[in-house]
């Protein structure tokens, strides 16, 4: 399983990014929750969305709760983030990652996870 995470960049404070994260290799993509998760230099991994197989629930973290959304396309075996209103905390190295089988963890603890991206960097300036 290869995950693909792409769309980071510089962006000024207010600004939006668009992430991606498509998923190839021996996955049913579609059986399968997907989270986003962030890591700020010093800090630890921290949750920060995920949608369930049928993409009918979406959960956030407070942080980004009314300026993130989560939405994915299973034909395309890909997951998006969009990023609005971003602020400078938001700089991080993003990461997708994927649960074991049967797929259907879409919780915030990141050692749920199985499959991780290689994470795509935001960076948010004032």
């Amino acid at each position: 399983v290869q995950l693909q995470a792409c769309g980071g960049g510089l962006v000024q404070a207010g600004g939006s990014l668009t992430l991606s994260c498509a998923a190839s290799g021996r996955l049913s993509f579609s059986s399968y929750a997907l989270g986003w998760f962030r890591q700020a230099p010093g800090k630890e991994r921290e949750f920060v969305s995920s949608i369930s197989w049928s993409g009918g629930s979406t959960y956030y973290a407070d942080s980004v709760k009314g300026r993130f959304t989560i939405a994915r396309d299973n034909a395309k075996s890909t997951v998006y983030l969009q990023m609005n209103s971003l602020k400078t905390e938001d700089t991080a190295v993003y990461f997708c990652a994927v649960p074991p089988p049967p797929g259907d963890y879409d919780g915030v603890s990141p050692g749920r996870y199985r499959y991780w991206g290689q994470g795509t960097v935001v960076t948010v300036s004032s």
